[in-house]
């Protein structure tokens, strides 16, 4: 708000989550995240503590991935299903040796806890919900990890130079102990920090001071060096659309079964034993397909246009097939961007029918109150 940020409500009005939308200057968030960094605010995001020596032993029990031999200082992805195979939650697991995080979707965050509770019996685990303790900011970019490593000292796990994707560690900054995860969901470096809540502000000014400073753009500066801009959802998610990376609540979501979802073979697997769900996902395994797929579109778009007159769908926007024009739609768009990356080309997440969503199937998308050709 001090920045004069537009802000917007993440999921339901009702629920009182607002994330930034942009701070006005989208073209150069977006730039800073592909050339510098970026620093970004994530009140959506939420933690669950999970404690005691039986809790990988437990969740292994729950969750579609499979934790035998979950090292610490790592990151698993894994859903957790309902008795309908639903996905409940879209979850990362961070093993910290003592304690694992289970960081997930705000809204997922009570019917997570309380379907995992039901099942705690003889286990010695306990469950805290750490979202009001924690809050999450992140970094995304190339030049992310050298500026974390400079305003940090390490404690455990790799150094963040050293960091690889789907590894952990802890650092301290600003006198908090911080809990870092690689997560590259733009394509770039992405580091996914843990806060404790009362420290927050502190940290993110520290890396907003020691990234974007005050320099009147002499590119011998400190800040120069790391061309960081706070920035917000928007910039975010034209680059995780570009990433390929679907998101839960908005490409798919808890009416959804993980073979709807695109990420299928990332989140479950199809060799562990029983988990909550798993006889509905392994019945769709046998079968062969599901109702609806979750896929890429690169629109065709006149390149002589604008960027700002380019046609681009938006969310709920009927697709149908090329070669069957006048036949019921085949799918409908979930997310979508107009992409820098393939200059401005109008690019889209859809849920698409069994029959159409090969690759290299031709599609017809609404946009604009037209059809735009699709692949």
């Amino acid at each position: 708000q001090q920045a004069e940020a537009a802000l917007v409500p993440y999921g339901p009005p009702e629920v009182d989550v607002l994330v930034v939308e942009t701070f006005g200057e989208l073209e150069l968030e977006y730039a800073a995240l592909r050339k510098g960094c970026i620093l970004l605010d994530q009140p959506h995001r939420a933690t669950i503590r999970i404690t005691g020596p039986d809790r990988v032993d437990f969740l292994n029990r729950m969750v579609t991935q499979e934790l035998k031999g979950f090292a610490p200082l790592t990151v698993k992805r894994s859903f957790w299903l309902n008795r309908k195979g639903r996905i409940d939650g879209d979850l990362r697991l961070i093993e910290l040796g003592g304690a694992m995080n289970i960081e997930l979707d705000i809204h997922a965050v009570g019917r997570t806890m309380q379907g995992l509770a039901g099942f705690i019996i003889t286990e010695d685990v306990q469950l805290i919900d750490a979202t009001e303790s924690t809050h999450r900011i992140a970094l995304h970019g190339p030049t992310s990890a050298a500026l974390l490593g400079t305003v940090s000292t390490p404690i455990n796990g790799p150094m963040i130079a050293d960091l690889k994707p789907d590894q952990a560690c802890t650092v301290s900054v600003a006198g908090a102990e911080i809990v870092v995860f690689r997560d590259d969901a733009t394509g770039e470096i992405g580091l996914e920090l843990t806060v404790p809540a009362g420290h927050a502000a502190a940290v993110y000014q520290l890396l907003l001071e020691t990234g974007h400073g005050h320099d009147d753009g002499d590119d011998t500066g400190v800040a120069s060096k790391f061309r960081l801009r706070p920035a917000g959802w928007h910039a975010f998610n034209i680059a995780r659309i570009e990433a390929g990376r679907p998101l839960y609540n908005l490409d798919f979501g808890p009416d959804s079964l993980p073979h709807e979802t695109g990420v299928l073979y990332d989140r479950v697997n199809f060799k562990k034993g029983c988990y909550l769900g798993q006889e509905v996902v392994a019945r769709m395994e046998s079968r062969g397909h599901s109702k609806r797929t979750l896929v890429a579109l690169k629109c065709e778009v006149d390149q002589k246009l604008p960027p700002d007159a380019r046609p681009q769908p938006v969310t709920g926007a009927h697709v149908w097939r090329a070669d069957s024009p006048d036949a019921d739609p085949v799918g409908a768009v979930t997310s979508s961007t107009l992409s820098p990356m393939l200059g401005a080309t109008p690019i889209c997440f859809a849920a698409i029918k069994p029959g159409s969503h090969e690759k290299g199937t031709e599609l017809l998308v609404a946009a604009d109150g037209d059809r735009v050709r699709a692949t």
